[in-house]
Protein backbone atom coordinates (compact mmCIF):
# COMPACT_ATOMS: atom_id res chain seq x y z
CA UNK A 1 0.00 0.00 0.00
CA UNK A 2 2.76 2.38 0.75
CA UNK A 3 4.41 1.68 -2.87
CA UNK A 4 1.21 2.84 -4.38
CA UNK A 5 0.51 5.66 -2.33
CA UNK A 6 3.89 6.86 -2.71
CA UNK A 7 3.77 6.59 -6.84
CA UNK A 8 -0.11 8.16 -6.61
CA UNK A 9 0.86 10.94 -5.14
CA UNK A 10 4.26 11.21 -7.15
CA UNK A 11 2.31 11.28 -10.36
CA UNK A 12 -0.52 13.59 -8.31
CA UNK A 13 2.91 16.29 -8.21
CA UNK A 14 3.94 15.97 -12.02
CA UNK A 15 0.21 16.70 -13.48
CA UNK A 16 0.03 19.82 -10.76
CA UNK A 17 3.20 20.65 -12.67
CA UNK A 18 1.85 19.87 -16.20
CA UNK A 19 -1.57 22.06 -15.61
CA UNK A 20 0.98 25.22 -14.99
CA UNK A 21 3.57 25.14 -17.70
CA UNK A 22 1.43 24.59 -21.10
CA UNK A 23 4.34 25.65 -23.81
CA UNK A 24 1.60 26.47 -26.91
CA UNK A 25 2.29 25.77 -30.30
CA UNK A 26 -0.03 28.19 -32.07
CA UNK A 27 -1.09 26.96 -35.41
CA UNK A 28 -2.61 30.47 -36.16
CA UNK A 29 -4.38 30.27 -39.96
CA UNK A 30 -7.12 32.46 -40.22
CA UNK A 31 -8.92 35.98 -38.44
CA UNK A 32 -9.21 33.96 -35.51
CA UNK A 33 -5.51 34.72 -35.14
CA UNK A 34 -6.08 38.33 -34.16
CA UNK A 35 -8.33 37.45 -31.25
CA UNK A 36 -5.78 35.06 -30.28
CA UNK A 37 -3.36 37.93 -30.24
CA UNK A 38 -5.48 40.03 -28.25
CA UNK A 39 -6.03 36.68 -25.89
CA UNK A 40 -1.92 37.24 -25.13
CA UNK A 41 -1.57 40.52 -24.15
CA UNK A 42 -1.71 42.81 -21.10
CA UNK A 43 -5.54 42.85 -20.45
CA UNK A 44 -6.37 39.08 -19.97
CA UNK A 45 -3.45 37.58 -18.37
CA UNK A 46 -2.92 34.39 -19.63
CA UNK A 47 0.17 34.23 -17.53
CA UNK A 48 -1.17 33.27 -14.41
CA UNK A 49 -2.78 29.93 -16.14
CA UNK A 50 1.18 29.14 -16.85
CA UNK A 51 0.54 29.20 -20.78
CA UNK A 52 1.90 32.50 -21.81
CA UNK A 53 5.30 31.42 -23.42
CA UNK A 54 4.74 29.92 -27.08
CA UNK A 55 7.21 27.62 -28.74
CA UNK A 56 7.75 28.05 -31.99
CA UNK A 57 8.92 24.49 -32.18
CA UNK A 58 7.12 21.78 -31.53
CA UNK A 59 9.42 19.57 -29.76
CA UNK A 60 9.37 22.57 -27.12
CA UNK A 61 5.76 22.59 -26.88
CA UNK A 62 3.07 20.20 -25.46
CA UNK A 63 -0.45 22.05 -25.98
CA UNK A 64 -1.43 22.75 -30.20
CA UNK A 65 -3.50 25.58 -30.37
CA UNK A 66 -5.28 25.76 -34.04
CA UNK A 67 -6.76 28.59 -34.19
CA UNK A 68 -9.00 29.74 -37.34
CA UNK A 69 -9.33 27.43 -40.69
CA UNK A 70 -7.63 24.29 -41.74
CA UNK A 71 -7.30 23.45 -45.27
CA UNK A 72 -7.10 20.15 -47.01
CA UNK A 73 -3.49 21.38 -48.18
CA UNK A 74 -2.63 22.29 -44.57
CA UNK A 75 -4.16 19.00 -42.76
CA UNK A 76 -0.90 16.54 -43.58
CA UNK A 77 1.30 19.62 -41.67
CA UNK A 78 -0.71 19.97 -38.85
CA UNK A 79 -0.62 16.01 -38.51
CA UNK A 80 3.42 16.56 -38.60
CA UNK A 81 3.23 19.18 -36.31
CA UNK A 82 1.33 17.21 -33.73
CA UNK A 83 2.99 14.20 -34.55
CA UNK A 84 6.58 15.97 -33.61
CA UNK A 85 5.31 17.19 -30.39
CA UNK A 86 6.31 14.96 -27.13
CA UNK A 87 4.28 13.51 -24.95
CA UNK A 88 1.82 14.11 -23.17
CA UNK A 89 0.31 16.32 -25.68
CA UNK A 90 -3.34 18.36 -25.63
CA UNK A 91 -4.49 19.75 -28.61
CA UNK A 92 -7.49 23.26 -28.36
CA UNK A 93 -9.50 23.98 -31.07
CA UNK A 94 -10.18 27.60 -31.24
CA UNK A 95 -12.83 29.13 -33.13
CA UNK A 96 -15.95 27.38 -34.83
CA UNK A 97 -13.88 27.09 -38.48
CA UNK A 98 -11.14 24.81 -36.51
CA UNK A 99 -14.24 23.06 -34.32
CA UNK A 100 -15.96 22.49 -37.86
CA UNK A 101 -14.89 23.62 -40.92
CA UNK A 102 -17.70 27.30 -39.98
CA UNK A 103 -19.54 28.24 -42.90
CA UNK A 104 -16.85 27.32 -45.28
CA UNK A 105 -18.71 23.80 -46.41
CA UNK A 106 -16.63 23.23 -49.50
CA UNK A 107 -14.27 20.21 -51.34
CA UNK A 108 -11.13 22.58 -49.97
CA UNK A 109 -11.78 22.79 -46.07
CA UNK A 110 -11.20 20.23 -43.28
CA UNK A 111 -14.84 20.07 -41.62
CA UNK A 112 -13.40 20.01 -38.05
CA UNK A 113 -9.67 19.09 -36.70
CA UNK A 114 -10.26 16.01 -35.42
CA UNK A 115 -10.45 14.16 -38.73
CA UNK A 116 -6.67 14.97 -38.61
CA UNK A 117 -5.69 15.03 -34.45
CA UNK A 118 -7.55 14.39 -31.64
CA UNK A 119 -8.73 17.42 -29.17
CA UNK A 120 -9.00 17.72 -25.87
CA UNK A 121 -10.74 20.84 -25.58
CA UNK A 122 -12.72 22.63 -28.53
CA UNK A 123 -13.68 26.56 -28.03
CA UNK A 124 -17.13 27.92 -29.80
CA UNK A 125 -17.72 31.27 -31.54
CA UNK A 126 -16.81 33.17 -34.53
CA UNK A 127 -13.81 34.71 -33.23
CA UNK A 128 -14.51 32.88 -29.53
CA UNK A 129 -14.54 35.35 -26.79
CA UNK A 130 -11.19 35.34 -24.93
CA UNK A 131 -13.55 34.21 -22.13
CA UNK A 132 -14.57 31.16 -23.42
CA UNK A 133 -10.46 30.53 -24.04
CA UNK A 134 -9.55 31.25 -20.49
CA UNK A 135 -12.76 28.87 -19.30
CA UNK A 136 -11.24 26.28 -21.91
CA UNK A 137 -7.62 26.59 -20.35
CA UNK A 138 -9.22 26.32 -16.96
CA UNK A 139 -11.44 23.17 -18.25
CA UNK A 140 -7.74 21.62 -19.95
CA UNK A 141 -6.01 22.21 -16.67
CA UNK A 142 -8.54 19.95 -15.29
CA UNK A 143 -8.35 17.11 -17.65
CA UNK A 144 -4.65 17.39 -17.09
CA UNK A 145 -5.31 17.32 -13.14
CA UNK A 146 -7.57 13.90 -13.59
CA UNK A 147 -5.27 12.41 -16.05
CA UNK A 148 -7.97 12.16 -18.28
CA UNK A 149 -6.67 13.23 -21.70
CA UNK A 150 -3.66 10.62 -21.42
CA UNK A 151 -5.55 7.45 -20.51
CA UNK A 152 -8.71 8.73 -23.17
CA UNK A 153 -6.28 8.68 -26.16
CA UNK A 154 -4.61 5.38 -24.73
CA UNK A 155 -7.29 3.55 -24.87
CA UNK A 156 -8.70 5.02 -28.32
CA UNK A 157 -5.40 3.63 -29.59
CA UNK A 158 -6.32 0.41 -27.78
CA UNK A 159 -9.29 0.08 -29.44
CA UNK A 160 -8.05 1.04 -32.76
CA UNK A 161 -5.54 -1.85 -32.36
CA UNK A 162 -8.21 -4.24 -31.02
CA UNK A 163 -10.58 -3.19 -34.35
CA UNK A 164 -7.74 -3.87 -37.03
CA UNK A 165 -6.23 -7.17 -35.19
CA UNK A 166 -10.07 -8.44 -35.72
CA UNK A 167 -10.37 -6.94 -39.43
CA UNK A 168 -7.13 -9.05 -40.16
CA UNK A 169 -7.87 -11.94 -38.44
CA UNK A 170 -11.39 -11.91 -40.38
CA UNK A 171 -9.36 -11.03 -43.69
CA UNK A 172 -7.28 -14.01 -43.14
CA UNK A 173 -9.96 -16.39 -41.77
CA UNK A 174 -12.19 -15.33 -45.10
CA UNK A 175 -8.80 -15.65 -47.65
CA UNK A 176 -8.31 -19.08 -46.40
CA UNK A 177 -11.86 -20.36 -46.80
CA UNK A 178 -12.16 -19.14 -49.99
CA UNK A 179 -8.78 -20.54 -51.36
CA UNK A 180 -9.98 -24.03 -50.52
CA UNK A 181 -7.36 -25.17 -48.20
CA UNK A 182 -7.99 -28.30 -45.85
CA UNK A 183 -6.52 -29.61 -42.80
CA UNK A 184 -4.78 -32.87 -43.24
Amino acid sequence: MGLEFTTGRLADAVNWARKYSLFQYPFVTACCGMEFMALWGPRFDVARFGAEFPRFSPRQADLLMVVGTVTERQAPILKRIYEQMCEPKWVVSFGVCASSGGFYQNYSTVPGIDHVVPVDVYIPGCPPQPEQVLDALIMLQQKIQDRRCWSQRQAAAEQWRQRHITARTAAATTETTTTGTTER
